[in-house]
């Protein structure tokens, strides 16, 4: 199969889908292999080290006419959709349920459309947690610098220090986010809150923290009594595929303290706080009713060699799957790749994404057949 990795284009957005160790391990069974210039320049990965890999070299339209398949990291932008030519293969994070001009596109052009982030084993979510655990580890990290005064937060330490209180870091969803973001804020110090509507989970929870954080049921009544006293609230909630629900609405920022900050992590799906919008790295805070929102959509990307690293070793073998069966034998051989189809041919292929839109569902196995 040819395959082409172009360069992500998205603001402060460094990380690449295949690094040369990929190329290298596609080139070894028999596919042809595209990078578009200095892809992955900025995180070290030069074009030669691609070259010498077994790769092509080549500009962006070049890439996008010669290949079958095209490996991203983050979903296409507006200004991508023309490259692309009908019946190709898209393997990347689509996040299609908060995005309705890309799905029309990817149903228009008859997108063979493979998303990372609802590939599903028995165990997980394999190709979203490498994500899902730098960003939370994130989502803590820039809670502490943007509740800095000097960003305009409330001027608290997360950690405290003596004779002064510790922060009240308040996290939502007990999954991977949620677990990585709740054990930095617990390494800093803070005194940490996690909420979720899983009772087993929340137990897990609890007996990894030793009980060093307090876990409550995710009710309406219980987020409200926590958003009194939170400093940071940390949206961790996922619904694999479909749009994030808004758990903390505008008017619950006026029981919050000013200068809190709420750190949504959801807002790929659409967000978890009514008041969230999409934020970049060059512009990463606003403030609505005097708390501080950060929704960069893209957290791991400021930390794009590793992110990209961990990222690839996991998108790699379902990958190399594709590649060498076709996405139909693929697909059909693996049903964790099966829920990773969202568009075939036309038809929409998962239903959190058909539910958001309204769109007629086909299930991927008879879109298949």
């Amino acid at each position: 199969m040819i395959i082409g990795c172009p360069k992500e284009i998205k603001v402060q957005e460094y990380r690449v889908g295949l690094t040369p160790a990929n190329v290298k391990a596609y080139a070894e069974v028999g596919h042809k292999i595209y990078i578009e210039h200095n892809a992955g320049t900025e995180i070290g990965f030069l074009d030669q080290d691609y070259i010498e890999a077994g790769a092509i070299v080549t500009d962006k339209a070049t890439l996008f006419k010669e290949s079958e398949m095209i490996i991203k990291v983050k979903e296409p932008i507006e200004s991508e959709y023309n490259y692309f030519r009908e019946n190709q293969i898209l393997y990347t994070y689509l996040h299609l349920a908060a995005d309705k001009p890309l799905t029309d596109m990817l149903l228009a052009k008859k997108i063979r459309a493979v998303a990372y982030e609802t590939i599903k084993t028995s165990m997980g979510l394999p190709c979203l947690a490498p994500m899902s655990s730098i960003a939370g580890r994130l989502s803590a990290l820039e809670a502490s610098k943007y509740i800095q005064k000097t960003f305009g937060g409330a001027g608290i330490l997360l950690s405290g220090t003596v004779g002064t209180p510790k922060a009240k870091v308040v996290i939502i969803g007990a999954g991977v986010v949620g677990l990585n973001a709740a054990q930095i804020a617990v390494g800093i110090g803070a005194d940490v809150t996690i909420l979720d509507i899983n009772m087993a989970r929340l137990s897990y929870i609890d007996q990894i923290f030793s009980m060093k954080i307090k876990t409550l049921t995710s009710s309406r009544g219980n987020i409200l009594h926590c958003l009194e006293e939170a400093d940071v609230v940390i949206g961790a909630v996922l619904i694999p595929g479909a749009k994030t629900p808004h758990l903390v609405r505008k008017d619950d920022l006026k029981v919050m303290k000013k200068g809190a900050i709420l750190v949504d992590v959801a807002i790929d799906q659409g967000g978890c706080f009514e008041t969230s919008k999409p934020t970049t790295h060059d512009n990463p805070i606003y403030e609505v009713d005097g708390i501080i929102h950060y929704c960069v959509a893209n957290m791991p990307g400021c930390v794009a060699r590793s992110s990209t690293l961990g990222l690839t070793d996991a998108t790699l073998v379902y990958g190399l799957k594709i590649a060498n069966l076709g996405v139909e034998k693929a697909c059909l051989s693996d049903p964790a790749l099966l829920q990773g189809l969202n568009t075939y041919n036309g038809k929409c292929t998962f239903k959190g994404v058909s539910d958001a839109f309204d769109l007629e569902y086909t299930a991927p196995e008879v879109a298949l057949s």
